[in-house]
């Protein structure tokens, strides 16, 4: 009689986004090559973005329900376009509160996840308070999912990694590029998901030439170029915890 391996549990990624764009610009590299390689990556979408990051649907004269149906099937195929299962909270933006009641839901989301790695927005950007508000709710809800006694449903969880991803103005947001992903090999998959975001098509450009900024930065960064392509593309990081390591690396 033999005995066959027990499957390891895939990791899993979870994404913590304001908006339902925010995941694609921001972080649809590590996204995509998280799926890439089997892992399972969840997308907490807290608003659709309705009010204040769909001015083209507004300019035609659409109205709230529609631009939010808009916006819920675009998110829904840029996510299934990286690889990846998405959950709308349908929580409201401009502005989108900080309540008790949507970190709770958050923990509920941590606790069945069960999250390796998770990735959100930085505690700053005085352009847009969603972006923080869904940053300190994700790093609360984080922390209570951790909590024995927390009053919510499944496991408690570890203590996984943050990483912020980068906001549309780094400068003035704090953000520093603290870890720069290579994401040469999904980039066109990145690219295709940011095609599905077609009320925001004014940024497909912006984020095109970012991810090839940051690939600049990266080859600069990694020492020895050998064997790196010419054109590299890469998504950049802040982490706001240490990392834990047993060699410097």
């Amino acid at each position: 009689m033999t005995h066959g391996k027990v499957p390891a549990t895939p990791r899993s990624t979870l994404v913590i986004t304001a908006h339902a764009g925010d995941f694609v610009w921001r972080a649809g590299g590590a996204i995509a090559l998280a799926a890439s390689r089997g892992e399972k990556v969840t997308i907490a979408c807290l608003t659709f973005g309705e009010r204040g990051e769909s001015a083209k649907a507004w300019r035609e004269g659409r109205q709230l329900a529609e631009i939010k149906a808009i916006r819920r099937e675009e998110a829904e195929r840029a996510a299934a376009a990286l690889g990846a299962g998405i959950v709308f909270f349908d929580a409201g933006d401009y502005p989108l509160p900080v309540t008790p009641e949507l970190t709770d839901r958050l923990v509920a989301v941590y606790r069945e996840a069960q999250p390796d790695v998770v990735l959100t927005h930085p505690l700053t950007d005085p352009y847009n308070g969603d972006h923080p508000a869904a940053a300190r709710m994700a790093l609360d809800a984080r922390v209570l999912a951790q909590a024995v006694g927390y009053p919510a449903e499944g496991e408690i969880i570890g203590a996984p990694p943050v990483f912020f991803f980068e906001p549309h103005q780094p400068e003035m947001c704090g953000f520093v590029p603290e870890v720069l992903l290579d994401i040469t090999e999904v980039w066109e998959t990145k690219r295709k998901a940011m095609e599905c975001l077609g009320a925001q098509q004014h940024l497909w450009e912006y984020y095109t030439d970012l991810g090839k900024r940051r690939g600049v930065q990266l080859k600069r960064n990694a020492g020895p170029n050998l064997g790196l392509p010419h054109t590299t593309w890469a998504e950049a990081y802040m982490r706001p915890y240490p990392q834990v390591t047993g060699e410097l690396a």
